[in-house]
């Protein structure tokens, strides 16, 4: 049901972001077509079908790609400190902690906003590795802080 939910929550956003590009053609004055004839030449031709096909496979695959999880050496009670100034620097603060699993969310609205409130990190252990796991472009951006500050402490 969370595949089905993710891929819903991108249908609508690509949707929109068509929309919008749509619209600020016509207001820049570089489109040929109103908004209304460019959605007639989108559903009526085989070359103005592709769009939607595309935003429609995008959607429905983008829950598989946009997630990711990523292992970095460690242990995640001894770096605790380093976990936290990570996600810090990357825009996360710590939401709760269950069973040995912290779970971060985005702090700003704006940053939820654009993740489409799916910015939920896990961190947990992983044998001798520390595993981050959620949306793909929240945890690049913490392993890649998170990396050199397990090594500047080991030093």
């Amino acid at each position: 049901m969370k595949y089905f939910v993710r891929s819903l929550k991108y249908f609508v956003a690509l949707c929109v972001l068509c929309v919008a590009i749509m619209m600020l053609n016509r207001w820049m004055g570089t489109a040929a077509l109103s908004v209304e004839d460019t959605f007639y030449v989108m559903f009526h031709t085989w070359r103005g079908m592709m769009l939607p096909v595309v935003v429609v496979l995008v959607a429905a695959f983008y829950p598989r790609f946009g997630f990711m999880t990523r292992r970095v050496e460690g242990d995640v009670v001894e770096n605790r400190t380093q976990i936290m100034n990570a996600m810090a620097a990357a825009g996360f603060s710590l939401c709760r902690e269950e069973d040995e699993v912290m779970y971060f969310r985005a702090d700003s609205v704006v940053r939820k906003f654009f993740m489409l409130w799916d910015d939920e990190i896990r961190v947990e252990q992983y044998g001798q590795w520390i595993e981050v796991s959620g949306i793909r472009r929240g945890v690049a951006n913490v392993v890649y802080r998170l990396e050199p500050y397990i090594t500047a402490s080991k030093r």
